[in-house]
């Protein structure tokens, strides 16, 4: 039998949810914590039960500190998105919104505002479930926003739906180095990257929104991790006028991706893009590109087992308009000048021309239905950049979809 703990809507009151949050200036303040219902809250996930459902009732309520949990069964559970909401306006210590080292977990409706650090991060978890999860840093776009909203990581088994993330400075939505993934019918707004997928092996990413953020759906290998990651399909997804400056802090992977991409595959294999209305995003609709493009060079050195260039992508049957109108950097204004006038834009999907020469088969990039392929030429810093797409007219076998395995 589920046991049910339902934290009392006085508790609630007494955390100032009914309050505005105004002060006499009319200026958004930190609500005022209650450090009773903190800590009776926190205390509740501490001696949860496997099979527990934790439900917190409509409300807004304020924390100066983390919450965590680190028992495997439970279920956390709000009203809704928009009407429980835990505020780490005014928060003191410990970084993340609430951080989760657990098997079989589930959160659902509810709402985590800015938290300091990360708004949900799970660690080493399988079978997570987040669903109707709405994280936002209510400033808007702020290099001091946390990094991650909804922030998995090295689990298996990941569903995360029906969910919004808003403000983050690195990803909105990131699943990093786990297996077994989907995300599927959330929306994504106003972070640096939108939704990103890290050095993950089997992910699904389909039927979501990703508007206003400098990239809109990332898929990226980074070097130096235990995991080198493949198999990703995008599909179905709606990514447009993902053009908001780049405000993530100087030195983090997504701080190199140029404002106005929507899809981005870095040093990734095996990923399918398909089915998407891919529209406006200024820089490209579409970049692939190796490491080497990420701007890392002579700050580290990658483990010679790490593989920089992306190959086996596969790009076809999505409907693309607009884009490459205003593309980002000096250096891609000036190709895109050169090449396509005052007045043209860049193509579709954009290629920086980085090969591994090692590969007689080469990168297998396989691109249908696009207005057109530049290789950038990234390896000579663009002196001979080409917009030819013959080069490029190939199909990839379907990559399988994600079974995921919860419960």
């Amino acid at each position: 039998m589920k046991r049910t703990l339902w934290v009392a809507t006085v508790l609630g009151l007494l955390a100032g949810c009914g309050g505005d949050g105004q002060g006499d200036a009319g200026k958004t303040q930190a609500p005022a914590a209650n450090t009773e219902f903190q800590k009776t809250l926190q205390q509740r996930l501490l001696d949860a039960k496997p099979g527990e459902v934790i439900e917190i009732p409509a409300g807004h309520y304020a924390f100066e500190r983390s919450l965590s949990l680190r028992v495997d069964g439970v279920t956390i559970r709000g009203a809704g998105k928009d009407q429980t909401v835990l505020s780490f306006k005014g928060q003191k210590s410990g970084a993340e919104g609430l951080i989760v080292n657990a098997d079989d977990f589930t959160l659902e409706n509810l709402a985590i505002e800015d938290s300091k650090g990360d708004g949900l991060k799970v660690n080493e978890g399988k079978n997570i479930v987040i669903r109707g999860v709405r994280v936002e840093w209510t400033n808007g776009p702020d290099t001091d926003n946390g990094a991650y909203g909804l922030y998995p990581v090295q689990s298996s088994n990941v569903l995360i739906e029906d969910s919004v993330v808003i403000g983050a400075s690195d990803a909105g939505i990131y699943v990093g180095q786990s297996k077994n993934i989907v995300v599927r019918n959330n929306r994504a707004e106003r972070n640096v990257a939108g939704i990103e997928i890290e050095n993950c092996i089997g992910a699904d990413v389909h039927d979501n929104v990703a508007t206003e953020n400098t990239g809109g759906i990332l898929v990226f290998n980074m070097p130096d991790l235990p995991q080198p990651g493949h198999t990703t399909r995008v599909f179905n997804n709606r990514i447009f006028k993902n053009n908001t400056d780049n405000f993530g802090r100087k030195g983090t992977a997504v701080a190199s991706v140029p404002a106005g991409s929507g899809v981005v595959v870095m040093s990734n294999d095996d990923v399918e893009i398909f089915g998407n209305e891919v529209a406006d995003n200024k820089t490209a609709n579409v970049i692939i590109a190796s490491h080497y493009s990420a701007g890392y060079e002579g700050k580290y050195k990658p483990a010679p087992t790490f593989d920089p260039y992306p190959e086996r992508i596969y790009v076809h049957d999505n409907k693309f308009s607009g884009g490459g109108d205003s593309p980002d950097g000096l250096e891609l204004k000036a190709l895109k000048l050169a090449m396509f006038g005052l007045n043209g834009r860049l193509p579709d999907v954009m290629w920086d021309g980085y090969v591994n020469t090692k590969r007689a088969e080469g990168p297998q990039i396989c691109i249908q239905g696009a207005s057109g392929v530049i290789n950038a030429d990234g390896p000579n810093k663009n002196k001979n950049p080409k917009a030819d797409a013959a080069p490029f007219n190939c199909k990839l076998d379907p990559l399988p979809a994600v079974t995921l395995q919860l419960g």
